[in-house]
């Protein structure tokens, strides 16, 4: 049987689309590391922007069909990881062949009605969306693979949503990718990619948040980063964020650092596309975030931690578009994976720990909530 019969066979059993309420953590295998632990976050009662997303069987679907995989196989074929200047060569051939074949039309039919679906939910003709790569390989306790694919943010249109899935699908290829999964011995052939779409979260502020203290490992704080507009400015190290820690039983903020932040991203209304803008200045040193958001948002990671039973690195935004109440949203949860792999012993101890904390507030006549 030809490999794209194989891949007909296996579609007519799993899924080529599917909605992240309809995930959970045991369908890594279906829709990847990001999208099952969207699905998990939805069951567990958290609130997730809604989505969909493409799964394996219909990237091997794509790929046998466009005869890519072949051609993906011959090439890295006794690569050299070791020569960048020829696995970059190699990356950008693959890239290209994978950008340029369009889908079939079953499955560009199935990405268009949901995307028509999710726009209806979303009360928006031609809904934004974050596109999203989920690789089998991502967001799994002690490895290190997130971040390595691509994603786009602020996609508006059907035909866009179908460019950015195979960037994102193209993005498991390259030059670093592929150097990291040889030398880890991961083997091409067994990784597969899904392509979230989810609902673009508007947000004026948004960040990452760690149910553990990513400097000394204490577990007994919540570690929260903020700046204006979407987390990218955060996440990518652009700007120095705003720092919170609360205490993890009684949430009161414990320690505040308000920073200098010049810039953001956020959305420019007449190319509908993300940007990165200067912030105001007389906002540069104005808290990102409220109080109680902080309050609510150290809540929400109490809640992610204890239904995945481990330390949690959190990426969250606050929707503007959505009334205040209901308008805090999780866009990612993996297991955090650098104090976990510790013992608890390596850890700082507990110069500012939760009982330290109650205990001399009693002591001082503070009352403790």
């Amino acid at each position: 049987m030809s490999t794209a019969a194989l891949a007909g066979a296996a579609a007519s059993v799993a899924p080529l689309v599917c909605w992240l309420e309809d995930c959970d953590r045991s369908s890594l295998p279906i829709v990847g590391g990001k999208c099952a632990s969207l699905g998990e976050l939805i069951h567990a009662g958290v609130r997730v922007p809604p989505g969909f997303a493409l799964t394996t069987a219909g990237y091997r679907q794509f790929m046998a069909e466009s005869g890519v995989a072949e051609s993906v196989a011959a090439l890295l074929r006794g690569v050299d990881c070791d020569d960048l200047e020829a696995l970059e060569g190699i990356s950008a051939q693959i890239r290209a062949q994978i950008e340029a074949h369009p889908f079939s039309v079953e499955i560009e039919d199935q990405v268009a009605e949901c995307y028509r679906k999710l726009s209806l939910r979303c009360c928006m003709p031609a809904a934004p969306v974050a596109v999203r790569s989920s690789a089998t390989a991502e967001d799994l306790p002690g490895a290190s693979f997130a971040g390595q694919q691509d994603t786009y943010l602020w996609v508006r249109g059907v035909d866009e949503v179908l460019h950015h899935m195979r960037r994102c699908i193209s993005s498991l290829y390259t030059a670093r990718a592929i150097a990291y999964r040889a030398n880890q011995g991961f083997a091409d052939e067994l990784l597969a990619i899904s392509v979230g779409v989810q609902k673009m979260a508007n947000s004026y502020t948004a960040g990452v948040m760690f149910t553990v203290h990513p400097g000394n490992g204490d577990r007994s704080v919540i570690v929260i980063d903020s700046n204006f507009g979407f987390g990218e400015s955060v996440v990518s190290g652009e700007v120095t964020p705003d720092n919170f820690v609360v205490n993890k039983i009684t949430l009161d903020i414990i320690d505040r650092t308000v920073s200098e932040k010049l810039i953001c991203y956020t959305v420019d209304t007449k190319t509908q596309t993300s940007q990165l803008v200067e912030v105001p200045f007389e906002r540069q040193k104005v808290q990102s975030l409220l109080d109680d958001e902080i309050t609510e948002l150290a809540w929400m990671g109490k809640q992610i931690e204890k239904h995945y039973g481990c330390p949690m690195d959190i990426e969250w935004a606050i929707d503007k578009d959505v009334p205040a109440g209901g308008n805090i949203f999780i866009l990612q949860a993996r297991p955090e994976t650098v104090w976990s792999k510790k013992p608890t012993d390596q850890a700082k101890a507990a110069v500012g720990s939760a009982m330290d904390y109650i205990l001399s507030g009693m002591l001082a006549g503070r009352r403790v909530s």
